[in-house]
């Protein structure tokens, strides 16, 4: 009856998760945008059903083993002697290594003698010998959130894309009206195409006016007169269909140029993606996995900031996992915990003066620290970040690690100063390793309020761990159970057990079994020997009454104080910070930063670094713009990449290079051309480069003769900032600090400061940049006019002989004269 119920059991597993797997793709391929958490949910519970249909089979296949639906055993069990003619495995994998594993790396369990895997497991310790499982999946995760954070974040090995080829002397030789398309021929003089780039049907390029080209500047773009997809080609002849409908503009660009084309690869007005290409590349996984499946920084940021965070998605996954392995996440996966695995193992195992009962009254901390970080989220205050797990070891990495890995990599001048927020942080994290000077892992087993969650979550739990009644009260258990999950007597604290199955591989008996719950073949005697313990646990009813009380007291107090000594954005003068690209409502976003601190190790050049207590305890280590240190390069978006709630959202590269973080302001009096010290176009240089033209020379100071004509050689060019093209990114604060202020000593701080705040930022929760930045235009279109007198010439532009109907004057009536009346008015 065993194996026909197994059978199908499994075989109703499989097919509910195929079932869903169907839908969800469907749906996925339907609605890809509106569905994608729904999707990634569903594919989660459907790996979970497989999962748990494949085990079903598994235990199927077991040999003289208790009748158990779901077996869940992948410890080393302790080395006993068999009887001859017995089989030393009893599970269908445990068969097939033995059959694939050389005989002399085994051992041999007839004479009771170890191999060469079990002496080498034995020497790394007695928990690499009960579970190499374990501990090779807690390594894994180690290197990989090492490897998340300090190579995938690395964007110093970022290099700008190559520009891609370009085929010179093509010419226009006729338009098809019928079909739009454009034919052009290429000289006999030019090769017919790069030997690196074969233009064929079906090719993708843009077109470029050769004069255009040719005479833009170093710091210019280029504009292409539009994109084309090649239809045909045929030797030096060539046809091309605009990738979008044809406009006017377009015939008037071909028949009013140069008469002679580029062909190229890529747009060259478009700017390098190398960060943002950089990182795409490198992320095997999503760079902030860990913090994604961290189940509290999801749960405390949706509560405190009221709205729906997509990471839910990824904490509701890796809860549905624990149901299959009870608090897999603490046992398996969580990097601080292998972290304070270690330093126990190196250094507080060597003292014992300063242990601890496990009976006291902190053996239920984590819960209430986890009842006050939601109580406080209730309130709007998000503390999480300073107790979750996995917040706490990145910050740690970048407190610590960061400096000393950009130091030695990069050269310790490009080390930013540490604050009193980090020696903050890195105290904390201290004090997490320290308590093992209590007891091994006490953070893990008393006060994570992140494993307090999964801990709630073992309710639901499917399998759990269990005692058979051939156990001998040997002890072993006990001792080496990491997470104080073992009662007195033997049987288990489901709230606390992690499934790490370390007592598994110690029990000399094979007592200890890892089945379904309701799994109960063969069990001991519950309470023997007597465990002392009421139904609330040993801990007690009081220590919980108190607990709860000092949770809930500790939640609202340190909202309050949180709030009383907090960023007042109310206050008018209360400081405005500037914050990353793409980053939501100020209000929201301090309610939605973790303070991880994954967007500082993504960042080039450590633009973006922890703030203090500018704006009090509300504010601590969330992300600020240092443009004194560094600007905001145009080709990254990395810190919206790896944020794990979207304090700052996900921008695509284009979106990013329109999202405002504040406006550039000059200070007049103390701006070198304005204030006549000395010619300067430090900031305009920088402006241009990155793209963004967004600072305009003006000139200034012109003296005037008698009959009030200008005096030649008088005057200076000085920057004036466009409001509709800054997007506040810094870069020309840098120069001016890094030049006049650093180096030369000419000002004691930068004459062009970012300043962020009402009208100057653009903070949005949902919807594009840039068509918030074509309504600003639309609705303002002179909104930059100044009145002054450029000296700077226009950029030549392709369409320069078309009329450009959003600046043509309609009464046609427009001088050469800007200052001149229009209208002849004037006396």
């Amino acid at each position: 009856m065993k194996p026909l119920r197994n059978y199908l059991l499994a075989a109703a597993l499989a097919t509910l998760a195929m079932v869903l797997i169907t839908t969800a793709m469907t749906e996925h391929a339907f609605y890809r945008d509106l569905f994608h958490d729904r999707f990634a949910l569903a594919i989660t519970v459907a790996a979970v059903l497989l999962t748990a249909a494949s085990l079903v089979l598994l235990t199927t296949l077991d040999r003289g083993r208790s009748t158990a639906m779901i077996r869940l055993d992948w410890f080393l069990p302790a080395l006993r002697r068999i009887a001859p003619g017995n089989s030393p495995s009893h599970t269908f994998p445990g068969r097939l290594l033995r059959r694939w594993i050389p005989a002399r790396f085994q051992s041999d369990r007839l004479k009771k003698k170890r191999g060469w895997i079990r002496k080498s497991l034995r020497k790394l310790g007695v928990s690499w010998l009960a579970t190499p499982v374990r501990r090779v999946v807690q390594s894994v995760c180690l290197v990989t959130f090492v490897l998340l954070f300090f190579y995938v974040c690395w964007p110093y090995s970022a290099r700008p894309l190559p520009p891609g080829s370009v085929s010179h002397g093509w010419s226009l030789r006729s338009v098809d009206q019928q079909s739009g398309e454009f034919v052009l021929t290429q000289g006999s003089s030019h090769s017919a195409s790069p030997s690196d780039w074969e233009i064929n049907s079906g090719t993708t390029l843009f077109v470029v006016d050769d004069r255009i080209a040719t005479q833009a500047t170093a710091t210019e773009s280029v504009t292409a007169i539009g994109q084309f997809v090649v239809t045909e080609r045929e030797g030096k002849q060539i046809r091309l269909t605009p990738s979008e409908a044809a406009t006017p503009a377009m015939l008037d660009a071909f028949l009013s140029g140069s008469g002679s084309f580029q062909l190229a690869q890529h747009d060259l007005q478009a700017w390098p993606s190398h960060y943002a290409d950089n990182l795409s590349a490198k992320e095997f996984i999503p760079a902030e996995s860990f913090l994604l499946i961290d189940p509290l920084v999801s749960l405390s940021t949706a509560v405190a900031s009221r709205s729906w965070i997509a990471s839910l998605v990824s904490a509701a996954a890796i809860l549905i996992v624990c149901i299959l392995i009870p608090r897999g996440f603490c046992g398996y996966l969580c990097p601080l915990g292998t972290t304070i695995d270690l330093f126990d193992w190196a250094i507080t195992r060597r003292t014992t003066r300063f242990n601890v009962a496990d009976d006291g009254w902190w053996v239920h901390i984590k819960y209430y620290l986890l009842a006050g970080t939601l109580i406080a989220a209730v309130f709007g205050v998000l503390v999480s970040g300073v107790v979750s797990a996995i917040p706490v070891i990145t910050r740690a990495m970048l407190f610590i690690g960061d400096p000393l890995h950009s130091g030695v990599t990069r050269g310790w001048h490009l080390v930013p100063r540490i604050g009193v927020g980090q020696f903050v942080s890195i105290g904390l994290f201290i004090a997490v390793l320290s308590l093992g000077f209590l007891r091994p892992r006490f953070w893990c087993k008393y006060v994570c309020p992140s494993g307090a969650v999964f801990s709630l979550g073992n309710l639901f739990r499917v399998t759990e761990r269990k005692v058979e009644s051939s156990c001998i009260h040997c002890n072993k258990c006990v001792e080496i159970c990491p997470f104080d999950a073992i009662k007195p007597d033997f049987t288990t604290r489901t709230s606390d057990c992690t499934m790490c199955q370390s007592c598994g591989g110690v029990c000399p008996t094979h007592a200890i079994k890892f089945v379904e719950r309701w799994n109960v073949v063969e069990l001991k005697v519950d309470n023997d020997p007597p465990t002392n313990e009421t139904p609330l646990g040993r801990r007690g009813f009081l220590s919980l009454a108190a607990g709860s009380t000092a949770a809930a007291v500790g939640g609202i107090g340190l909202a309050s104080v949180t709030k009383a000594w907090g960023a007042n954005l109310d206050d008018p003068d209360s400081p405005r910070l500037v914050r990353p690209p793409g980053s939501v409502p100020e209000q929201s976003f301090l309610e939605m930063c973790i303070r991880c601190g994954e967007c500082f190790k993504a960042c080039p050049n450590n633009v973006l670094q922890p703030e203090g207590f500018q704006q009090g305890l509300e504010g601590l280590w969330t992300p600020m713009v240092v443009a004194d240190w560094a600007g905001c390069e145009s080709s990254c978006n990395a810190c919206g990449q790896v944020c794990p709630t979207g304090a700052i959202r996900p921008l695509v590269i284009e979106e990013k290079k329109a999202a405002r973080m504040g406006l550039a302001i000059v200070n007049e009096s103390t701006c070198l051309p304005f204030a006549g010290t000395a010619a300067c176009d430090l900031c305009v240089q920088e402006c241009d480069a990155a793209g963004y033209h967004a600072i305009e020379f003006t000139q200034v100071g012109t003296e005037l003769d008698e009959a009030g004509q200008p005096v030649e050689g008088t005057g200076y060019l000085a920057p004036v900032v466009l409001d509709d093209k800054c997007v506040g990114c810094g870069l020309c604060q840098t120069r001016c600090y890094a030049i006049n202020v650093k180096a030369e000593g000419l000002l004691s701080r930068s004459a062009i400061i970012i300043e962020a705040g009402e009208g100057k930022e653009d903070r949005l929760h949902e919807g594009s940049y840039i068509a918030l930045r074509e309504q600003a235009k639309r609705r303002t279109p002179n909104a930059m006019e100044i009145d002054v007198v450029s000296t700077v010439p226009p950029t030549p532009s392709p369409n320069a002989n078309s009329i450009d109907e959003s600046t043509e004057d309609p009464f046609g009536m427009e001088s050469a004269d800007t200052d001149a009346d229009p209208f002849g008015l004037s006396d």
